[in-house]
Order: structure tokens, then sequence, then C-alpha cells
């Protein structure tokens, strides 16, 4: 544990005194919220003003001295924990390209993938990262149910728009968010055509301990207002070797996951492991979108051969 003189312990008081004048506040691993980290990423901070002028937290102009934000920077750098997090988090695992399978017939709605996502990511019931849609084509074809996840697009227009670079794809595929880094401005909101994307409107439901837990970005935790959360493939499952918490969790065998290098997905439910290429030829697997050109990496097969009558269906869906 690291141990500081009076003198050392009084300025890092002073550091937070001028963080909380700002609207901030650090965490007990080191880690400053969304709006200090974001800042220090977009800006110069050897710049020969005398004073920055930044955005704050209620949308006010404040005037901000660079050397006191680079103090903040000295107290993230605290945390070697923090460190690690970010760069195994941005690096990604090498070698591999994650991909998702979602086969529409075996998909009765259940919701569990839906209910192990949320308690991973610390959501309100009222958010998803992932969502079960009713479906339906055409007035004369029954419906179906879809799990919608985000896409982890190889063209992910998201990213694009990013002004500091909070969002961005690793080299095997998964598309992340930083919240030390976003601000809040929802251009990539907007620039996602699927709606995969969330806003941090109010205080996530936790714990003062669970909030003073060290920020990892492969698990988005502690989650944070005003900040924008997603689908991530369960990196931090990925990491240790682990299916992702929705394609565990479904009771139905609804989802495949795995690895395109490999060309091998395996199926949550069955521990059955395939071609990936065979599975989405054969079953005449399909992206949503694909004329949007931003690529997607989860996959669907078509809701044929379903393994319930819609009649059921239906009824498991007011029940669920």
């Amino acid at each position: 544990m690291l141990e500081f003189t009076k003198s050392e312990t009084t300025e890092k008081k002073d550091r937070r005194d001028f963080l909380k004048m700002l609207g901030l506040t650090i965490g007990a691993a080191g880690a400053v919220t969304t709006f200090t980290s974001a800042t220090l990423g977009a800006t110069n901070l050897n710049s020969s003003k005398s004073t920055l002028s930044l955005i704050g937290p209620d949308g006010d102009l404040v005037e901000v001295d660079p050397a006191k934000l680079q103090m903040a920077e000295e107290i993230v750098s605290d945390s070697e924990l923090l460190r690690e997090y970010q760069r195994r988090g941005r690096e990604g695992i090498p070698g591999k390209k994650w991909v998702m399978v979602i086969d529409l017939a075996k998909c009765q709605n259940a919701r569990k993938c839906m209910e192990a996502c949320q308690g991973a990511h610390e959501l309100r019931p009222e958010q998803h990262h992932i969502n079960v849609l009713r479906m339906q084509d055409t007035p004369d074809t029954a419906p179906y149910f879809m799990p919608k996840p985000c896409f982890h697009c190889d063209n992910p227009p998201c990213v694009k728009v990013c002004p500091v670079d909070a969002t961005f794809k690793r080299q095997d595929g998964i598309v992340l968010i930083d919240n030390l880094r976003c601000i809040g401005c929802r251009f990539c909101v907007a620039g996602c055509p699927y709606s995969a994307r969330i806003f941090q409107w109010s205080e996530p439901d936790m714990t003062e301990e669970e909030k003073l837990r060290t920020y990892d970005v492969e698990l988005n935790v502690p989650q944070r207002k005003g900040t924008i959360s997603k689908c991530l493939f369960s990196a931090d499952r990925l990491r240790i070797g682990k299916l992702p918490y929705c394609v565990s969790a479904c009771p139905n065998g609804v989802y495949w996951f795995g690895d395109k290098n490999e060309d091998a997905v395996t199926n949550g439910t069955t521990g059955e492991t395939v071609r990936f290429s065979d599975l989405v030829r054969d079953n005449a697997g399909y992206t949503m979108h694909e004329e949007f050109g931003t690529k997607p990496q989860v996959f669907y097969l078509p809701a044929k051969d379903r393994r319930v009558p819609y009649d059921e269906a239906n009824r498991m869906s007011t029940q669920n």
C-alpha cells in the first residue's frame, strides 16, 4: 500500500478539492471520472494558454489551470491495476477474431440472456445491452423472437465519430467503450445504425463499496452516470477462456460463439463445437443490413423449423 507524508497527503487533498469544484470525483483506486480523463486524452496540457476552457458537468464553461489537470493525470497513474486493465482492454486477445451466431428458430423468449448480461454489467431492469425483440416479417407470417446485441462491426461508424477515442475496435474484433474517456456527447449513439448503445441518465444502482472498485474497461464496471454503455461480447469472460454471459445463460441453444480465425463456434447450451463457415453456409446465415457496409460480426440463422409452435412461444412471451 502506498504511504504518504503529511505534506503529500495535503497535496492529494488539494487535488481532490479542485476536482470536486468541477463536479468530479476520484475513486479509491485513483481513477478519475469521465470528464477529467477524457480531457486529459483530448487536450494538450503543455499549451501556452494560461487556462483551458472546458465544459463542466452542468454544461457551463469552466476555466481550468492545465497544471492542476496534470495533477489529476498523476493520480490516475497511481493505480497499477487500472493501467493494466487499460492496456489489455485496448490490446485485446492476440490472434483471435470473435464472432457470434444466433439461431432464431430456437429462441423462445426466455430472456435469460438479458438477465445474465444485466447482472454482470450492473444495469437497471429497463437497461439492455442485449434485447429480445418480437419480429414479424409480413402480416401473413408468424412472429418470431430476435435477440439483438451490439454487432461488433468490422467497419464501425460509432468508432469513427467519437471525438475522444473513448470507443475503439480491438485487434480481436471487439468494439469497447472506455468510460474514463467518454464525455457523454452521444455521437456514437447517433452514429450506430443498429441502436445498440445506451446512455446512463442516472446514477447506477451500486453500493458505495462497488463504486470504489478499479474500473475494468472489458467489463465496463463500475458504471458511470453520463456515459455510454453497450454489449461488450463479454470481453472479461473471453479473457479467462469462458463463453459470454448471454451465451452461457441461454437454456435453449440459441447462441453459438467462437473464433472466426479458427473457423469454430461453440453452442452455449450443448457445448457442441462446429465449423463457423459450415453453420452459416448450410443454414442461410445472414447479417443485419449488409447494405450499410458496416460488416457486422453477429450472424443470424433464419427462424425456420422452430423448436416450438408459435402459439406456445407467444404464450411464453407473456409469462417471461
